[in-house]
């Protein structure tokens, strides 16, 4: 009898191996094979004819390199301290009180209650997906309605990364500074029409009454704080190199689409190095694909994000998929004379607002079990992006 049960398991589990692989396979060569191929001729086709194919790879690989030890590994670093201060911070009780404070606003302005200040710190000082963690506790997770929950994804992405981006870009020089935060603050107003959107849909979906919320008086789950073991000083070491390791952790998740993503937008924006226009294989070399391109989109772009050169569009382009690749562009476009203070303020509200949310949201939404709400969620967040852009434009223009 146990064996037959043995075997019984042993073919279910088959069985279900079986199911697994079926859903993960496909034939050797099909119909992709030969799209992706015909991309990939036509791409390296195309830098070839305008450059030549030997300066082709010269320049990617001179670019790649450039980008992996001079804005790579300086992500790194900027994560790191930022990830060691976010720690001690919150080892501490800073971070719980500033979530005290900002909890009192959370519902006038984003229409959700007060303990939804924990997820916009913790994403602050962390990624978009650490609003999982949060959404996974039920002591968090009860304070909001059924609806309110679709907003967890827009919620975080409007804050994720927001303390490494502004931690960067306050790096590039203190002329900076106002325009760093005023970008923060637009931010902000992003993440307001982003998660108000996002809140609207959700309530349509469940046909939950616009006034509906649950109690908030009983706060016990956010009036403690998890800290480590031993005194205060092994405590603050802990914390610090906790902290520090999680920022070589992200620094190096973002090492790969950094290099990777710069590199190739990189080559199709900028042009040729020789004084008179001929390519000399040396790193930053391109074909001004994206330029051109641009320009169809500049006069919208200028009135919206005053964005004069069409080579800035490559950072929100770039931002939609991964923020980490967009500031690496941010200092390529300061030297080269195509960004201003009033840029920076634009770049970091829509860097922060948007962080990546394309290579994260649907991650995101799979393990919240919301993907019905996809296309509402990229969609409000693309509008709370695009504003969070033209709102950092013109509050620097009124303000500086």
């Amino acid at each position: 009898m146990e064996t037959e049960k043995v075997n019984k398991t042993e073919a279910n589990t088959n069985v279900g191996k079986s199911n697994t692989e079926k859903q993960l396979t496909k034939k050797a060569i099909s119909l992709e094979t030969f799209v992706v191929l015909g991309c990939v001729l036509l791409l390296f086709g195309y830098l070839g004819k305008v450059m030549g194919l030997d300066i082709v790879f010269s320049v990617m690989m001179k670019t790649g390199h450039d980008v992996l030890m001079n804005t790579s590994f300086y992500i790194m670093a900027v994560a790191i301290l930022a990830g060691a201060l976010a720690a001690i911070l919150s080892e501490f009780g800073v971070v719980a009180l500033v979530n005290k404070l900002v909890s009192r606003v959370m519902r006038p302005l984003f229409g959700l209650p007060g303990a939804s200040a924990l997820g916009a710190v913790t994403t602050y000082t962390s990624d978009n997906p650490a609003i999982l963690s949060l959404a996974a506790d039920e002591g968090f997770n009860r304070y909001f309605t059924k609806a309110e929950k679709a907003t967890y994804a827009n919620l975080g992405t409007t804050f994720g990364m927001g303390l490494i981006v502004t931690a960067y870009m306050l790096s590039l020089g203190r002329e900076y500074f106002s325009a760093v935060l005023i970008g923060n603050i637009a931010a902000i107003v992003g993440g307001i029409v982003s998660v108000r959107l996002m809140l609207y849909f959700a309530k349509k979906h469940y046909k939950e009454d616009r006034k509906y919320r649950i109690d908030e008086s009983s706060v016990e789950g956010l009036n403690i704080r998890k800290i480590r073991r031993g005194s205060m000083f092994e405590r603050l070491m802990s914390s610090m190199m906790d902290g520090a390791k999680s920022g070589v952790q992200l620094g190096l998740s973002c090492a790969s689409g950094t290099v990777l993503i710069c590199t190739m937008v990189m080559i199709l924006t900028f042009g040729p190095a020789g004084d008179s226009g001929e390519y000399l294989g040396v790193a930053y070399e391109g074909v001004q694909l994206l330029p051109r391109i641009g320009e169809y989109f500049l006069p919208i772009s200028n009135l919206l994000w005053g964005f004069d050169v069409p080579e800035l569009l490559a950072f929100p382009f770039t931002a939609l998929g991964a923020v980490g690749s967009a500031m690496g562009l941010t200092s390529g476009f300061i030297d080269a004379g195509f960004a201003s203070a009033r840029t920076v303020a634009t770049f970091t509200g829509m860097g922060i607002c948007l962080s990546g949310f394309l290579s994260t949201h649907m991650g995101m939404l799979d393990t919240l079990k919301q993907n019905h709400f996809a296309k509402q969620a990229i969609l409000c967040h693309l509008a709370g992006g695009a504003v969070a852009g033209c709102v950092a434009n013109y509050l620097y223009l009124l303000l500086i």
